[in-house]
C-alpha cells in the first residue's frame, strides 16, 4: 500500500516538477544572457492562463469541437501572444536600462510584475476563473493492494512538457540562433564585436522563456481548471527556486530543479504535512546552496582577483 501511495506522489512530483522547470527555464535564460532576474516573468505565466481560457473560448465559438485542434489552436495562440509580452517587458522594463545600475532594472521588473496584476485584475475582474475539464479519463494501475492512477490530462503534460523542453534543449544546442545566445551569454562584448546583433539576441531570449511560460500556463490551466490574477506570484517564486536550485543560468539545471522541487513537494505532503510544503522546498534550497552554492548544474563561482 506504501509502495502504490510513493508512486501516486510520484507521479504527482514529476508532473508539477515538469511544469515548474518549463517556467524556471525563462528565469535562468534571462540571468544566463545578461545576469538580471525576470522579476515579471510568474505574471507572465498567468497572463498565459487568461490567454488559454480566451482561446479555448473564441475557437470553441467558432464551432471547433475537436480535442486535438481545440488544444492546438489554443497552444499556438497562447504563446504566440505571451511571447509578444515577453518581448514588450524587455522593450519597455530592460532595454532602456540596460547600461545603468544593476538595481535599476530590478525595480522595473518588479514594476512592471505589479501593472500586469493589477492589468489583469481590471481587465479580467478580481474573482477566481476557470475552464471546463477538457480531457477525461484516467490510467489505473494496481500495485498489490493498492493502484496507482494517472489522468490523461497529466500524461498530456508530461508529454508537452518535456517535449517542449527537448526542443529547446536542441535549439540551443544545435542551431545558428542556439549558438548566438551562447555566445552572448559568454561574452556579449565580444559576441557585438563578432557581429552578433545582442539587443536583438536578448529580445529573443526574452520571448523564448515568455514562450515557455505560455506552453506551462495552458498545462497547469489544464490540470487545476482555476486562476485568478494573483496566479503568477507563488508559482513564479516556486520556480525561481527551482532555477536557483538546478543553478542559475543552466537550461538543463533549471529542468532538474524543477523536478526535484516538484516531487519533494509531493511526498512531503503526502507523507508529512501538505500545509508546510512550502517551507520544506525552500528548507531543502537552503540546505543544497549551503554544500553547493552555485547549485546543483551551476557553474562554480570564482572570486575575481
Amino acid at each position: 500500500m506504501m509502495d502504490a501511495f510513493f508512486l501516486q506522489q510520484l507521479i504527482n512530483g514529476v508532473t508539477l516538477g515538469s511544469v515548474y522547470g518549463l517556467i524556471a527555464i525563462g528565469y535562468t535564460m534571462v540571468y544566463g544572457i545578461i545576469g538580471m532576474i525576470n522579476f515579471a516573468h510568474g505574471e507572465v505565466y498567468m497572463i498565459s492562463a487568461y490567454l488559454c481560457a480566451i482561446g479555448l473560448a473564441l475557437l470553441s465559438y467558432f464551432g471547433l469541437q475537436s480535442f486535438p485542434l481545440l488544444i492546438l489552436g489554443t497552444l499556438v495562440f497562447t504563446i504566440v501572444v505571451t511571447g509578444v509580452y515577453g518581448w514588450t517587458i524587455e522593450r519597455i522594463a530592460y532595454k532602456p536600462l540596460r547600461n545603468s545600475t544593476r538595481l535599476a532594472p530590478l525595480i522595473s521588473a518588479i514594476g512592471m510584475s505589479l501593472i500586469l496584476q493589477n492589468y489583469a485584475q481590471i481587465s479580467q475582474g478580481p474573482r477566481q476563473q476557470g475552464i471546463p475539464t477538457m480531457l477525461d479519463g484516467v490510467f489505473r494501475f494496481h500495485i498489490g493492494e493498492g493502484f496507482v492512477q494517472i489522468t490523461y490530462t497529466k500524461v498530456f503534460i508530461l508529454i508537452a512538457s518535456f517535449a517542449g523542453m527537448l526542443l529547446l534543449t536542441w535549439i540551443i544546442g544545435n542551431t545558428k540562433l542556439g549558438r548566438m545566445c551562447r555566445a552572448v551569454q559568454q561574452d556579449r562584448k565580444m559576441a557585438s564585436i563578432l557581429g552578433i546583433n545582442t539587443d536583438r539576441i536578448i529580445s529573443i531570449v526574452f520571448v523564448i522563456g515568455a514562450s515557455m511560460a505560455g506552453l506551462a500556463g495552458v498545462l497547469i490551466t489544464m490540470n487545476y481548471g482555476t486562476f485568478d490574477f494573483y496566479a503568477g506570484f507563488i508559482i513564479g517564486i516556486k520556480a525561481f527556486t527551482a532555477a536557483v536550485l538546478g543553478g542559475i543560468g543552466s537550461l538543463p539545471g533549471a529542468m532538474l530543479g524543477g523536478l526535484i522541487l516538484g516531487i519533494a513537494e509531493a511526498q512531503f505532503s503526502g507523507m508529512v504535512n501538505s500545509d508546510y510544503k512550502d517551507v520544506f522546498s525552500f528548507g531543502l534550497l537552503v540546505v543544497i546552496l549551503i554544500f553547493r552554492p552555485q547549485g546543483l548544474l551551476g557553474r562554480p563561482i570564482v572570486a575575481k582577483v
